[in-house]
């Protein structure tokens, strides 16, 4: 598991070496059927990962956010899969605030058991194998933990609030607040930086898988609002609402 997370790892830096050849540069922006924006870059990132993780594990499917998705019918019998967002915060990459993430992540039996996120205008990784979590950065790679505290932070999306989130917070009592881009939140809570990331709204599976297993690995917890994992053997491709804590 170390030599393939140390892999994947190399992949997701590769993939964003090549995001920031476009980072500022004019950037064209397209829609996609789902009215969300895609760019060249994620395309281009998409590209280096899939050709990357299918030379590192052939046997391995891969689900992928700019990819064609494999119907359900046949998706439903995967035991495991790569499950990656190429350019997670395409609106932060565009707004070039530097909060996106490349994400890769292992599922195995619903669960993510393995994952990076790199963010790459940050030159920032987390790395998760379902037990132990790490920060990497240029002074090197340390161990990261949930930390408790008596006036809890909260972080939550700066491009995509969540319906109901307000009515949360009052519900929460008193609280400091962080607003950010891509699965960075997840990592937030994982470094012990906030407590909570509530998502009030369904998320594309491709956006939460890797940030779940840093969180999880880090000693947090990821549920639906009734309490239970967040999983990635469903259809639709949509998660429910979602609290991390």
């Amino acid at each position: 598991m170390t030599t393939l997370l140390d892999a994947i790892y190399t992949i997701a830096l590769d993939a964003g070496k090549s995001i920031m050849t476009h980072y500022y540069s004019n950037i064209t922006v397209e829609n996609k059927a789902d009215n969300s924006p895609v760019t060249i870059a994620d395309l281009a990132a998409n590209e280096i990962i899939i050709n990357q993780l299918q030379q590192l594990t052939p046997d391995i499917p891969i689900l992928s956010e700019e990819s064609p998705q494999t119907d359900w019918q046949q998706r439903q019998y995967w035991q495991s899969f790569w499950l990656v967002d190429p350019l997670d915060g395409t609106k932060e990459f565009i707004n070039k605030n530097g909060e996106f993430t490349v994400n890769i992540a292992l599922i195995e039996n619903g669960k993510p058991i393995l994952a990076v996120v790199y963010a790459p205008a940050l030159n920032k990784a987390w790395l998760g194998d379902g037990k132990t979590a790490w920060l990497v950065t240029k002074a090197g790679k340390e161990v990261i933990r949930l930390l408790p505290s008596t006036i809890p932070t909260v972080v939550g999306s700066r491009s995509h609030p969540s319906v109901g989130l307000e009515a949360y917070l009052q519900q929460l009592g008193e609280h400091k607040w962080i607003a950010v881009g891509s699965s960075l939140k997840f990592c937030l809570v994982a470094e012990g930086r906030a407590q909570y990331y509530p998502r009030l709204g369904p998320t594309m599976m491709w956006d939460t898988a890797a940030g779940q297993c840093i969180a999880e690995s880090a000693g947090a917890t990821v549920n639906d609002l009734d309490g239970f994992p967040l999983r990635y053997d469903r259809e639709p491709l949509l998660n429910p609402c979602f609290v991390v804590s």
